[in-house]
Formats: C-alpha cells, sequence, structure tokens
C-alpha cells in the first residue's frame, strides 16, 4: 500500500539532530545524531512523488529519489536499498558529504520546506550495513581481461567495483599509504568518520578487487 500522498501538508520537515556544541569543539567525531527509528520514514513520507520530480536532475547522480522515499515511507528499507544502490554504489560517503542539490531542486521547497533527501538516503544505506543486507557481490563469471584502476577517490573506486562485479580482474593503485583519496585525506573525520571508506573497502575486496596503496 502507498504511503499517505498528503504526508507534505502533515509533517513538518524535521533535520537530523546535532550533538552539542560544547561536546563537538572537544573531539573530532561527527556532528550529526542518528534520528530516531520512526523519524526517517515519517519524513519520507513528505515527498509528493511529482509528476515531474526535479530532484533527479538536481542530483549529479539521478538517484531514484521519488522510488525509494516511497519505500522508506512503507518502511519497506530491503527496496529502498536496491533502488539506492541502482544509480549509486557508495551511497553512504554521498550520504555523509553531499551538499544535497537535489533538495534544494525538490519541489516542496516552492512554497515550504524540502525534504530531508540526504538524511533519508543515509539511513537507508546505515540500515542495510546494519542489517547485512549488503554482501559481497562477486562475478559469477571471469572475463579474462584486467583492469588498472589508477587512484582510490570514489569515481576510482566506483568504476573498480563496477568492472570487478563485470567479471574483470580489477586493481586499484593509490600512490598514499591507505586507499581512499580525497575521502581518506581531504575530509575531516566529523564530516565523515574513516570507517566508513574501510567497511565498502572489505567489501569489494571479498568481490575480487585488488588494492594497491603505496604505489606512485
Amino acid at each position: 500500500m502507498a504511503h499517505d500522498p498528503s504526508g507534505f501538508l502533515k509533517h513538518p520537515r524535521v533535520d537530523t539532530p546535532k550533538r552539542p556544541a560544547a561536546e563537538r569543539v572537544r573531539d573530532w567525531r561527527p556532528i550529526y545524531l542518528r534520528p530516531a527509528p520512526d523519524a526517517v520514514p515519517t519524513q519520507a513520507a513528505r515527498c509528493m512523488d511529482c509528476g515531474v520530480p526535479f530532484c533527479h536532475t538536481g542530483c549529479p547522480l539521478g538517484n531514484l529519489i521519488p522510488e525509494w522515499n516511497e519505500f522508506v515511507a512503507r518502511d519497506d528499507y530491503a527496496s529502498a536499498s536496491e533502488r539506492l544502490h541502482a544509480t549509486n554504489n557508495f551511497p553512504e560517503f554521498t550520504g555523509w558529504i553531499c551538499p544535497a542539490p537535489c533538495e534544494a531542486a525538490c519541489v516542496l521547497s516552492l512554497n515550504s520546506e524540502p525534504v530531508t533527501i540526504k538524511q533519508i538516503e543515509l539511513d537507508i544505506v546505515e540500515r542495510a550495513f546494519e542489517q547485512d543486507r549488503l554482501p559481497p557481490q562477486p562475478p559469477v563469471a571471469r572475463t579474462g581481461r584486467s583492469v588498472a584502476v589508477i587512484g582510490s577517490g570514489p569515481a576510482g573506486l566506483a568504476a573498480a567495483q563496477q568492472l570487478t562485479r563485470a567479471g574483470h580482474a580489477v586493481t586499484v593503485y593509490e600512490r598514499d599509504d591507505r586507499i581512499g583519496g580525497l575521502l581518506r585525506y581531504g575530509i575531516p573525520d566529523y564530516k565523515m568518520p574513516k570507517d566508513i571508506i574501510d567497511r565498502r573497502l572489505a567489501q569489494m575486496v571479498a568481490e575480487g578487487t585488488v588494492l594497491r596503496p603505496g604505489t606512485p
């Protein structure tokens, strides 16, 4: 059953809660807290499922935002994760650090506050990891071809994962001592904890991608 299409009239926008400033200045831990379990489906129910969803064009990845909003509003996080990963290999990265141009493009923002798309995206992928819904996906068959990916930033890692799953033997070369590129060394921990990267790298290695840091 679809969620109530008038949810945007009933529920105000509620942003992701932050840790107190007096606490944040003492460490480098993330600024934001996890929303309450029932808060995110309520926020997803604010999505109007527009006939022309401008959030699609606002998102550089073309994420299927109304589709996974609908699944979250129905508390179907498994389907939401599938639709989210259909266009984004690493939604946890964008969920932490993307400036969310999709929210600026949200039609609801014309006369109200936009849907909390970034919050919903991050909640989907975090629940997917917590509930073991993101197992490694090694290829069914190998092509016999080898591919070298130079650089282990998000673009290089996404290319490597897609090529590995297609059956190629992929090696990622990174000049720094650890894999991650700008994600690892250009973004402070309070914006994105580095265990977020390591968790996804473990999945990629289990799929067969070879990682070679320290290779200038």
